[in-house]
């Protein structure tokens, strides 16, 4: 016995609630809906401008219009379908819709300047970044700030707590668990910035980005300035120099950044991750779940691998969208056709991850004891500051010390090192008092350098 008719993605099932929002722009309905807007205006635009005899319409006519817009619903998709079930071409249908409309409201007379000098690649370059620009800036961006600032806050709230780093994974020059967290929100708020400042390009030129058709009817009409101005009204960058496509070069650099984004994240939850193993943080039992199927005692950190696995797969179809959308032969193939129509996917990965790492962070807490042990069984990073001092004092003429990495290196390397060890070879160094001092008063726990105050460095929450 089959199945009844099941969503193979799991973003259209399991995952669904999670990525709904991003449905409203990147789905079939979504660039459907931006088409008939765009069909709309260009019908509006041309007449306001009294093309081929034809007078503005009045305020109540061109409401009428944009309402197929704004009241755009399950009705709306149905009639478009059974349009494109007889055209067999999904912008012909949209045409089609307009022309409907504009029969309900006795506008047949300027019926033909519906989808007038354009080519169905006039209508998918703005609708696609008309429905892109929407989706980041509505859904995407201001979930990834979300994070950012959550990542902010743990940051400013653990700014001084010391924590014993670990470069190549071995015990190394501590810091603090805020810096760290720090140097994470830093890096996701310069990608996030420039995603905010990402340019949407758009053409409206015709079958080979000649503006050949539009000459044909109208020669006298300035129709590079009439494609630029049409285009901002749309809120979109005007690209004057296309072949029958927009280039998608825009595409291209969008998805490399939120790609970048996506990288970012990865890191923050391979560390967080791993911060979990090593019992810096715990994690906050959430009542009725379970962690192993076998093992009672488990609390599985499934929010950062759900994050890895999402913002990998995300990261693999924007690259891959990227690649593509950037070469057609010669003036135009519908390769970038295809593949635009998995734009959502990738977003989709991106935003279910973000939904993740943000419910993750909020049930982990910092033990602090954790890190103060691990400190206290490592004095022997202390090794940098005792011969980075000897080096000054030497320099000072203070000691004649010879090779003082070398000397430390003795002492450390492989081996553990006990505080009052290191403060007896200390205090038998040929160094200045006050040096000495200052490292005798040192410890792992206090050897933190300025990473308190690098935390101000974050730019401030919005």
């Amino acid at each position: 016995m089959s199945l009844p008719a099941q969503p193979l993605s799991p973003l259209d099932g399991r995952y669904q609630p999670a990525v709904a929002a991003l449905g409203e722009f990147l789905s079939e309905a979504g660039l459907n809906r931006a088409r008939v807007q765009v069909e709309v205006e260009w019908l509006i635009f041309l007449t306001d401008r009294g093309f081929f005899g034809t007078s503005a319409l009045g305020a109540e006519q061109q409401a009428g219009l944009r309402a197929l817009v704004t009241d755009f619903d399950q009705s709306s998709i149905d009639a478009l379908a059974a349009h494109e079930a007889r055209t067999r071409h999904d912008v012909k249908a949209v045409e089609y819709f307009v022309r409907d409309r504009l029969s309900a409201l006795g506008l047949d007379s300027i019926a033909e300047l519906t989808h007038f000098a354009a080519t169905s690649e006039d209508i998918n370059n703005l609708s696609y970044a008309i429905t892109v620009r929407q989706a980041v800036e509505t859904v995407w961006l201001p979930t990834l700030r979300g994070v950012i600032d959550r990542i902010a806050d743990l940051a400013r709230e653990h700014r001084g707590v010391p924590m014993l780093a670990r470069t190549h994974g071995q015990p190394a020059t501590p810091t603090t668990m805020g810096k760290e967290l720090a140097v994470f929100a830093f890096r996701l708020s310069r990608v996030a910035d420039q995603i905010a400042h990402s340019e949407y390009l758009g053409k409206f030129s015709g079958a080979t980005g000649t503006y050949a058709a539009h000459l044909s009817a109208a020669p006298d009409a300035d129709w590079r300035a009439l494609s630029r101005e049409f285009i901002t009204s749309l809120g979109l960058t005007w690209n004057p120099l296309t072949t029958q496509i927009e280039s998608h070069d825009w595409q291209a650099e969008l998805y490399a950044r939120v790609s970048h984004a996506n990288r970012i994240l990865h890191n923050l939850a391979t560390d967080v991750w791993t911060y979990i193993s090593l019992g810096y943080f715990r994690q906050i039992p959430v009542a009725g779940a379970t962690g192993s199927s076998t093992m009672p005692h488990k609390i599985n950190p499934i929010r950062f691998e759900n994050a890895e696995a999402n913002l990998e797969l995300s990261s693999a179809m924007l690259d891959s969208l990227a690649a593509t959308l950037v070469t057609s032969r010669l003036q135009r193939d519908l390769t970038d056709s295809s593949a635009q129509r998995n734009i959502g996917v990738g977003f989709g990965h991106s935003l279910l991850a973000l939904e993740n790492i943000q419910r993750g962070l909020g049930e982990i807490l910092l033990d602090t004891d954790a890190l103060a042990t691990d400190l206290d069984a490592n004095w022997e990073v202390l090794a940098e500051a005792i011969q980075t001092v000897i080096r000054a004092e030497v320099a000072a003429g203070r000691s004649s010390i010879s090779d003082p990495y070398a000397k430390l290196k003795d002492l450390t390397r492989g081996n553990r090192i006990g505080g009052a060890e290191l403060a007896e070879f200390v205090s038998a160094l040929d160094i200045g008092d006050e040096a000495k001092q200052r490292l005798l008063a040192l410890t792992p726990a206090t050897y933190i350098g300025l990473a308190d105050e690098l935390v101000d460095e974050l730019p401030p929450l919005d």
